[in-house]
């Protein structure tokens, strides 16, 4: 094993960072159906949208056994807790999004079928299989990786810019949620890492295979899943609508914000989100809140 690096404790952690696991429900298509390019009139966006939506799922569930498979090391009371909390969002997370799921497929995503299966299934038995391959410190490299992707696109997602580009409602609301979400979560797969000694030479190297290809990777998937909607066909604007979204607030320079992952003694928290959070958890959860109604 590695190293391990300075974990926080109880001496540098508050309680407003440990991850809260809320019981909600969204009512999409209630009471209106939602159209079928639901982020308004852009193509490329609801795709995009539909896709990530698809891949939540399977892809939580994976990051969720990543960090249980360290279970047993972690044995600092603090990180326990906050693990607790990475565990029970992230399968919230899930139920959520498939509920969503089920609505694209029957509004005419048949990509987003693919991800769709369920424990007992063929596929879900082969990603454990292969999962279980790796190295554990791979595995939950790879996570801390996506967490960080996570993190930045859930910043994005919460900026005026973003919150400016009209569509449903309600699946604006599910990804608000899930957003703050993620950066209430956003170091918690990383501390474990650290704390059972994961090497930092395998973490930076993790995510740069993660920043070379999930970009060219998602675009191709974007591309083929509008290839399967004919009402989509309208190549002049799903290329317009593509330089749309490289040049807008959900990826105009991401890059450069992925590439702080990789810096040697790099932690998730070294970018600060408190204000953001407090923000959001005013807007979505204070006393009268916009999802205060949807939580069980």
């Amino acid at each position: 094993m590695g190293a391990a690096q300075p974990v926080r404790t109880s001496e540098t952690v508050s309680a407003s960072t440990y991850p809260t696991v809320r019981r909600i429900r969204f009512r999409f298509g209630d009471p209106l159906p939602m159209k079928r390019h639901f982020v308004e009139g852009d193509i490329v966006l609801s795709h995009l949208t539909a896709l990530l939506s698809a891949i939540f799922p399977p892809g939580e569930e994976g990051f969720i056994r990543s960090v249980r498979r360290f279970a047993d090391h972690v044995t600092d009371p603090v990180l326990k807790k906050r693990v607790a909390g990475f565990i029970g969002q992230e399968s919230v997370h899930g139920q959520q999004h498939r509920r969503l799921n089920e609505q694209l497929v029957a509004m005419g995503y048949p990509m987003v079928r693919l991800f769709m299966f369920d424990h007992d299934s063929r596929r879900h038995q082969l990603i454990v299989r292969g999962e279980n391959r790796l190295p554990g410190y791979l595995h939950l490299a790879g996570t801390a990786a996506a967490e960080h992707y996570t993190a930045t696109l859930a910043q994005r997602m919460l900026s005026d810019e973003m919150q400016a580009i009209p569509g449903d409602p309600e699946v604006r609301q599910l990804l608000n949620w899930h957003a703050i979400e993620e950066l209430e979560h956003k170091s918690v797969a990383f501390d474990v890492y650290r704390a059972v000694g994961g090497p930092e030479w395998i973490r930076i190297s993790v995510m740069a295979v993660a920043y070379v290809l999930t970009i060219p990777v998602a675009t191709v998937a974007v591309m083929l899943s509008i290839m399967t909607d004919r009402s989509g066909w309208h190549p002049i604007t799903v290329w317009r609508q593509t330089i749309g979204v490289f040049r807008g607030p959900l990826l105009k320079g991401v890059m450069a914000d992925l590439r702080k992952y990789m810096r040697p003694g790099f932690h998730p928290d070294d970018i600060d989100t408190t204000a953001l959070l407090e923000q959001w958890r005013a807007e979505l959860f204070g006393a009268d809140g916009t999802l205060v109604d949807h939580l069980k």
